[in-house]
């Protein structure tokens, strides 16, 4: 079976095993997969001593045969994988047992892949099979700090730094639909004509002046991915009061904080990963409600794969890159 592979330190199309469905598990031939940030790091993670994993979070496909004890799917179904791995019901974090698929078990830059039935969904039907493959991880990610953690209402304003990662065009999304207001930022006039394209009220440049250009403008809500370059300006254009959601640090990871501003402006700070299944099925439920299209940005072929890291590594995209796997 082909799959997208890191084996000994090295990025490569090899060939792993064909996978066998268990006692309550299916195997997916998976029609397009998702990349993700989180795919890029992983190899740094695993070193050069690590035997072959196939990489890969995110993918849409149909169930190519099922294991014993599984009653929910048949063979045929078009379904999408839930990356979060026995994290079911909501909560406030994940489970002690809780990991994202990819790392260690193998993902879904492959033909096929076998994983517990407990980890599909449904296709929803208005989604092709690129816009399906690029769903789950990005979508629960942002649709988890939007709502669970940020409890972003009607009315709200929220600012998102970083217009043109996969999870901001989904936050954009996901906030216009509901009636809130939407500011985003990005160093790229074309990414900032994109985000306003998409739906967002206002597109600052990231590197402006956002106090002097959001005066008279107050925001409830703050979502953060990007880290020391963004945090604290991000946090001086929130109301007193406001929420602040930080999901990722595509920066630096650590951060100065002065602690006697923070606490006399009684800011509240969340912390978000991913999220439950119970959160993925209202995420899904809300693109069906809306007929939300994920925003695809580029296809690669499986066998372009490391093209399509490069391309991600530089952060040229505006919403999400897919490797088809088959047509």
């Amino acid at each position: 079976m082909k799959a997208f592979i890191h084996e000994f330190g090295q990025l490569k199309i090899g060939d792993m095993k064909e996978p066998i469905a268990g006692y309550g598990e299916v195997v997916v031939a998976i029609r397009a997969a998702g990349l993700n940030r989180r795919d890029l790091y992983i190899p740094e993670r695993r070193g050069d001593e690590a035997e072959a994993l196939t990489l890969g979070s995110d993918g849409a496909g149909v169930i190519d045969s099922i294991g014993g004890g599984v009653t929910e799917f048949a063979v045929g179904d078009e379904v999408m994988i839930n990356p979060s791995l026995r994290w079911f019901e909501n909560s406030d974090a994940p489970p002690a047992n809780f990991d994202i698929l990819g790392l260690p078990d193998n993902g879904t830059f492959a033909e096929k892949i076998v994983i517990s039935a407990e980890q599909i969904e449904k296709k929803p039907t208005h989604l092709s099979w690129v816009e399906a493959s690029v769903l789950s991880l990005a979508g629960l990610t942002g649709y988890r700090a939007l709502f669970t953690k940020g409890g972003l209402k009607a009315g709200d304003t929220v600012f998102i730094p970083g217009a043109g990662s996969g999870v901001a065009t989904y936050l954009i999304s996901f906030a216009k639909n509901i009636g809130a207001r939407v500011i985003v930022t990005s160093r790229s006039e074309k990414k900032r004509k994109q985000a306003l394209e998409l739906g967002a009220d206002i597109a600052l440049d990231t590197n402006g002046d956002w106090n002097n250009e959001l005066k008279g403008e107050t925001i409830d809500l703050v979502i953060e991915s990007v880290g020391r370059a963004t945090f604290n300006r991000s946090l001086r254009v929130l109301k007193k009061g406001g929420r602040i959601v930080v999901f990722g640090a595509t920066t630096e990871d650590t951060v100065d904080l002065d602690l006697r501003a923070f606490f006399y402006g009684q800011y509240q700070l969340f912390g978000s990963t991913l999220g439950s299944r119970e959160e993925l099925r209202d995420m899904i439920a809300h693109v069906e409600r809306y007929g939300t299209h994920p925003i695809i940005d580029k296809v690669f072929n499986l066998n372009e794969a490391t093209e399509a890291f490069d391309y991600v590594e530089e952060s040229k995209q505006f919403g999400k890159v897919v490797l088809l796997v088959s047509e």
